[in-house]
């Protein structure tokens, strides 16, 4: 997969998942993939405040980025 097919695969996951973070006043940007396996992304609005952001980030936008990109290693929530 070149890196903007990944890029794609990823932005696709994100579209999949933004709905459950809106529906809680949350959202999710993209800020970088590096070596083509970690993903860096940002957790916004009620998510930042989240006492369980660290699980959302975990079980919901990890799994569904691994779904469409599974070479991602990593993701991270930088803040």
């Amino acid at each position: 997969m070149t890196t903007e097919e990944l890029f794609v695969e990823v932005q696709k996951a994100l579209e999949e998942i933004r709905p459950f973070l809106n529906s809680d006043g949350g959202d999710i940007t993209l800020i970088s993939i590096e070596e083509g396996k970690h993903v860096k992304v940002r957790l916004e609005g009620a998510c930042t405040s989240c006492s369980v952001n660290q699980m959302t980030l975990r079980a919901g936008v990890e799994t569904t980025i691994k779904k469409f990109a599974p070479q991602i290693e990593t993701v991270v929530n930088i803040l």
